[in-house]
């Protein structure tokens, strides 16, 4: 357990109590001893409830292997209470993001296996092929939160014929219903495994790359969508070396083409972002939202986006945007000073993301997406101003570097 962790406001606990040197003056001996005993109290208190739910966590883990699809969803559910309740006490994207992600995984693992097994029971046999089930989005970047919705796509490998085509139409589909019922939404953008764009073999996988970074298909501004998903593409279940391939195949694609990376720079850099006059936050002036401002399209995307851009151009292999700014550090991409801004930036857009998550899950709001900045303390809103201000000056470096007029 941090014993050092952060309220809401990123003040530590710790600073609210007095300097060591100075408890001598305003307390005796004795009260020392008692407030010392109460904060050990306090301490192992705390202890006991994170080790309780890490307890809860790990049962529920465990059960994911051997569950049939009924059950699933239920214990999604309790994997999900048990971090909602422990964000609010620990308030770590970190950990949040850990425990999500890996048991999503887990959930989608079995999912997968649940499908296989109904289609050779129904006596549609095994696959043709190996295949691999890969993420993308948020859990490609390994950025799992409380909602969640479906970003997979399939690739199997190639000699399987048309068979195997309709063998995965088949697969793809009960998986998206799979998932479904184990408490993964529907992509809204239709980035899911029934649909034809997001299977297929390894080499109509390969067509479709060539095709897109040619400019050889309609609808370039789609495709291009399509290719930056790909870059936080992520193996999660299924033949291994045919995923680790897949991704290999992407990265590569992306690297060999200069003018998709800059097509991909410009998007990112023309990306709008909550500023308005003399560098405040800009808020709707009207409407439903008036007053709010959207923290996930107008800050929190294009800092995961302008990251995701530099990190490819690097030929970074990471797909976490915190793990990818301590590379672009690393390698002189950025200063500490930059990295620990950005990285600042997306602590605290996350967090809010978070809460407002909870929210949703608790009945107090409709969306996930809209913040209203006077809801907030002066020391927040300028927390928040700031991690945009941190955004702008990264979409022009990235401007310049990719000589964007």
């Amino acid at each position: 357990m941090d014993t050092h962790r952060s309220d809401q406001g990123g003040t530590s606990i710790l600073d609210a109590l007095p300097a060591l040197t100075q408890i001598s003056k305003v307390c005796t001996a004795a009260e020392i001893g008692l407030v010392l005993d109460r904060l050990q109290a306090e301490l192992d208190s705390e202890r006991q409830r994170f080790n309780q739910w890490e307890a809860q966590a790990n049962l529920q883990r465990e059960l994911i292997a051997s569950s049939d699809l009924c059950s699933l969803q239920a214990i999604h559910d309790e994997l999900n209470r048990i971090e909602l309740e422990r964000f609010l006490v620990a308030n770590s994207v970190t950990n949040l993001h850990h425990s999500c992600t890996h048991y999503r995984d887990l959930l989608a693992e079995r999912a997968v296996e649940l499908v296989a097994d109904a289609l050779s029971a129904e006596g549609r046999g095994a696959a043709p092929v190996p295949y691999a089930l890969i993420s993308m989005g948020s859990d490609g970047r390994e950025e799992q939160t409380l909602i969640t919705d479906q970003d997979y796509l399939i690739v199997y490998g190639d000699g399987g014929g048309e068979a195997a085509d309709a063998w995965f139409e088949e697969f793809g589909t009960r998986l998206v219903d799979c998932l479904e019922q184990a408490g993964f939404k529907r992509c809204t953008g239709d980035i899911m495994t029934s649909n034809p764009t997001w299977r297929g073999s390894f080499t109509q996988w390969r067509k479709r790359l060539f095709a897109i970074v040619r400019y050889e298909v309609e609808d370039f501004a789609k495709n291009m969508m399509d290719l930056i998903v790909l870059s936080d593409a992520r193996y999660v279940a299924g033949d291994n070396p045919l995923g680790e391939r897949f991704i290999e195949l992407v990265r590569d694609r992306e690297k060999e083409h200069f003018q998709v990376l800059w097509g991909m720079a410009r998007a990112a850099t023309e990306m709008k972002l909550a500023l308005g006059f003399m560098r405040r936050l800009w808020t709707e002036p009207s409407g439903e939202h008036k007053g709010e401002f959207n923290i996930k399209l107008l800050a929190w995307a294009p800092l995961v986006m302008n990251v995701r851009i530099l990190a490819i151009s690097q030929g970074l292999a990471a797909t976490s945007t915190v793990h990818r700014i301590k590379l672009l550090e690393q390698e002189g991409s950025f200063s500490s000073a930059v990295a620990q801004g950005l990285l600042d930036a997306y602590e605290i857009l996350t967090r809010y993301r978070i809460l407002m998550q909870i929210k949703v899950i608790k009945g107090i709001q409709k969306d996930s997406y809209h913040l209203d900045p006077l809801m907030l303390d002066h020391d927040e809103r300028e927390r928040i101003r700031q991690a945009v201000l941190q955004i702008e000056d990264l979409q022009k470096s990235i401007h310049t570097t990719f000589n964007i007029m």
